[in-house]
């Protein structure tokens, strides 16, 4: 087994203990956060029927600034997509990446715009 290969082994480990824990619905839907290495992916999932309400990719902000603060800004635009289709509360579901940096800003920016999690 390659090094690559047991990362990615490792990941998928963390994020199925993370999911065995956590599942979405219409009224509460599970608040998916990936991130690539430049840009962060914010998803509001029904897992009952499998189908993404909302979601926002860092990309289509258009913003400056650190990728914390764009993470942070993704974070408010999807409360604001959320709060169009009258979703207030959601499950966070932070897959494989500790909870702390963009995953983190992304978090606060979604409370602060009006989620409950």
């Amino acid at each position: 087994m390659t090094a690559t290969n047991l990362k990615q082994l490792r990941k998928k480990r963390r994020q199925a203990r993370t999911r065995a824990k956590i599942s979405g619905t219409s009224k509460v839907p599970r608040l998916n956060i990936a991130k690539s290495l430049n840009f962060v992916y914010l998803q509001l999932i029904d897992d009952q029927k499998k189908v993404t309400l909302a979601s926002v990719h860092s990309k289509q902000l258009k913003k400056k600034g650190t990728k914390v603060e764009i993470a942070n800004q993704a974070g408010l635009e999807l409360a604001k997509a959320a709060a169009d289709k009258k979703i207030t509360t959601c499950v966070f579901d932070r897959g494989s990446s500790p909870y702390h940096g963009r995953v983190k800003a992304a978090a606060e920016g979604a409370r602060t715009g009006g989620l409950k999690f």
